[in-house]
């Protein structure tokens, strides 16, 4: 693809998400500060002048993973909208600077992935908030290789946190083993025997809730482990897995799943073989009404996931004025007007806060200098987070956010809990 059909797609996809205000026309790029072309300009990383910032972005934005895609860019689309439309972000360097997004569709491939940094990396300042563990790791040894930033991605592999391995990236999210000991502890603290059937995406993703729950429940001796299987990110359907796990007559489900379709339909399936335990969620397919409305969880005894953000789509968000802010942000500078069903709008709306503060910091117009203050925000209590929570990127092999809160649908939304029910 040439150069110039490359950012046609680029730009026809960010109008589609509404964003197109965000992009300037005649941003200059390539580390020219907008200046006079002296030393300044010549230390200058590509993707930021005198006057603007260019982030990038690759995400679903089609197929099975596109609702909670399309929301890590409209919500950190949404924030910097708002800043732009108040003149700008004021730097650790006495400029105030745009933000603007270039945002690619990955269609949860890796490939395309990997060849959407290869289209953006020298135009943008930093890569951020894109969805998914396999979609990330395919271009972190490059981003490490060309030194550009994977800054507060929407992944919870630790490996994104671990700044030897990974010395330009870091996640955003709590790690997956974070969101599987909570679900373990929550167990454990009941008094009465329970079997536990698992069923887990057959990469990273998976593989860390189940490492999580089993360090949450080590030690208690009133919880076995009856069945484990897995299933591949490409499947259209775990109807099979169901049917067998079902069999054992578990009372406790750990759908450790990333596929919105799959887990909705997991659901349907239990319901369908009269198999009706208690379900864990991870964070990002535990939506409300976009996941167990449609998969009729109401059915359940209890549907747990975590969280470390408010969730738009409860009562009270809208009344509160961080909500209302946010909902009519996200309609008017995202193209948005929905209420979001995932919490990745949510999330990508704070990582643009968090990078606010970062921005504050920064004395250079550098990647390098980037990274530093991006490691240096401490107990920052970024918009709609749950009490409690808070981004802190200073502790090694940890990502921005490492708090989490589990909770209980309550067929509208959830509720924090904190022993089991």
């Amino acid at each position: 693809m040439s150069t110039h059909r490359s950012k046609t797609r680029a730009i026809s996809i960010v109008a589609g998400l509404g964003i197109v205000a965000l992009l300037a026309a005649g941003c200059t790029r390539g580390g020219d500060s907008g200046g006079d072309g002296g030393e300044d300009a010549a230390a200058s990383s590509p993707g930021i002048t005198d006057d603007s910032i260019t982030l990038g972005i690759t995400t679903p934005l089609s197929g099975a993973t596109a609702g909670p895609g399309t929301c890590t860019v409209a919500g950190i689309t949404a924030y910097f909208g708002a800043k732009n439309a108040e003149g700008g972000i004021e730097f650790g360097d006495g400029k105030t600077r745009t933000v603007e997004i270039e945002a690619l569709d990955d269609a949860y491939d890796p490939q395309k992935a990997a060849a959407n940094f290869e289209q953006l990396k020298d135009s943008v300042f930093a890569m951020t908030a894109g969805l998914g563990t396999p979609t990330n790791r395919a271009w972190r040894e490059a981003a490490i290789d060309d030194e550009v930033p994977q800054a507060l991605v929407m992944t919870g592999d630790p490996i994104f946190s671990d700044a030897e391995q990974s010395p330009w990236q870091l996640g955003f999210v709590p790690i997956y083993q974070n969101e599987g000991q909570a679900f373990g502890e929550l167990l454990a603290s009941s008094s009465d025997d329970h079997k536990v059937a698992i069923l887990s995406q057959n990469d990273d993703f998976g593989e860390g809730y189940v490492e999580g729950f089993k360090k949450g429940i080590e030690g208690a001796d009133n919880i076995e482990v009856v069945k484990e299987l897995t299933y591949e990110a490409t499947d259209t359907s775990v109807d099979a897995q169901l049917t067998e796990l079902a069999a054992t007559g578990a009372d406790v489900f750990v759908n450790a799943m990333s596929i919105t379709p799959l887990v909705i339909s997991s659901l349907q399936k239990a319901q369908e073989l009269g198999w009706l335990p208690s379900w864990f969620l991870p964070s990002n397919t535990s939506s409300p009404g976009a996941i167990l409305e449609p998969g009729g969880a109401a059915a359940f005894p209890g549907v747990y996931t975590v969280a470390f953000a408010q969730s738009a789509s409860a009562p009270t968000f809208a009344d509160d004025e961080d909500g209302a802010a946010f909902l009519s942000e996200l309609k008017e500078y995202a193209d948005y007007p929905e209420t979001p069903a995932f919490p990745h709008c949510v999330w990508s709306y704070q990582v643009g806060a968090t990078l606010e503060q970062v921005f504050a910091k920064m004395t250079e117009p550098t990647r390098a200098d980037f990274m530093t203050q991006l490691r240096s925000i401490s107990d920052y209590t970024a918009p709609l987070m749950l009490e409690g929570a808070v981004v802190d990127t200073t502790e090694e092999g940890l990502p921005a956010v490492s708090s989490v809160v589990v909770q209980k649908y309550n067929g509208k939304g959830y509720a924090s809990v904190d022993t089991w029910e």
